[in-house]
């Protein structure tokens, strides 16, 4: 039984979040170039390049354990598969080494990653205790959750943990947190998720649906890898790096996440960008992409029974219908 538990466990680690909408909003054709900007394990990539003959794709991810694995789950689509290790608001100069200036489709599935989640050593959870490290790239140098946690002011703790987090009980938590370390410093998840806990109100705590550490948690990740500055500038470049008729797909679990790319491809669909009080359009701009669904596809009820974690997943999707134009 435990070896079947194992198994269980081993194959939703695996699984992707929302596999075939996501090739359906790629539609992946042969001898296309694709762009996966967070690699993780493969399972996206595995399915892009096994959907059609001859297809390229340049992988990324910041997370070498991530990368090595991939690595051997996409060896067996040899010279088409090419990854490189870096931040994926670097994948221009990824692109420029293997001398592409355009891709076919991009793809971004945003968030902490299984393999992070399960190792207690990467310090991402308060489910297995370990050090406060939190850093998707461990060899990048950044300082990591422990410094966030034990050097931080108060004001940017409960900054970080009120606007990232979305925490309501941001200002007592950050009070804690400052508190308990003037006696020691805090060096695991399991203190930081205790201080948390007991922070919160006995009344918050009663009727939570979950760890009261849950969001500060989420909030110092974010901050430890700079998620949103990321993904701006990953949204800022990527258009120029489609053609007409290409696709991107973005995967979000989190709620600034999913407005930053909802307002990015509306902004992309607009067409006249004139002031309100301009009667006719002078601007000259023509919409640029076309939004795949008018509301973002989740994952459904076979795929929640096989993998609780895509509950909060969200899909968007554009296809390029023009250059830029106007202003």
């Amino acid at each position: 039984m435990m070896q079947t538990m194992h198994e269980n466990a081993e194959q939703v680690r695996h699984v992707p979040v929302l596999p075939l909408e996501t090739l359906a909003a790629l539609a992946p054709r042969a001898g296309g170039r694709y762009l996966d900007g967070t690699l993780g394990m493969g399972g996206h990539a595995s399915a892009v390049l096994a959907s059609a003959p001859d297809i390229e794709l340049c992988g990324l991810d910041r997370d070498e354990d991530a990368l090595e694995l991939a690595k051997q789950r996409l060896a067996t689509f040899g010279a088409r598969t090419h990854l490189f290790h870096c931040r994926y608001s670097g994948f221009a100069d990824a692109l420029g080494q293997l001398g592409w200036s355009k891709v076919d489709g991009a793809l971004l599935d945003i968030g902490v990653s299984s393999l992070q989640l399960d190792e207690a050593g990467r310090g991402f959870s308060f489910y297995g205790d370990g050090p406060l490290d939190m850093r998707m790239d461990q060899s990048s140098g950044q300082p990591s959750a422990w410094h966030w946690v034990n050097r931080e002011s108060f004001d940017k703790l409960k900054d970080c943990i009120a606007t990232l987090g979305e925490e309501p009980q941001a200002g007592r938590i950050a009070r804690a947190i400052v508190d308990a370390r003037q006696k020691d410093a805090i060096d695991t998840t399991a203190q930081l998720a205790n201080l948390v806990e007991k922070a919160y109100p006995a009344a918050w705590r009663a009727k939570a649906r979950r760890h009261p550490a849950t969001r500060t948690f989420q909030a110092l990740r974010m901050a430890v890898n700079d998620e949103l500055g990321e993904l701006q500038r990953f949204l800022d470049q990527i258009l120029a790096y489609l053609p007409v008729g290409g696709r991107l797909a973005v995967i979000t679990f989190h709620s600034l996440e999913d407005r930053m790319v909802k307002q990015a491809m509306r902004h992309w669909a607009e067409g006249c960008r004139c002031a309100r009080h301009i009667p006719r359009c002078v601007c000259g701009h023509q919409p640029e992409v076309r939004i795949l669904h008018k509301k973002p596809v989740q994952a459904g009820s076979d795929e929640l029974a096989v993998n609780p974690r895509a509950s909060s997943a969200k899909l968007r999707a554009v296809e390029k219908i023009a250059e830029a134009s106007g202003s």
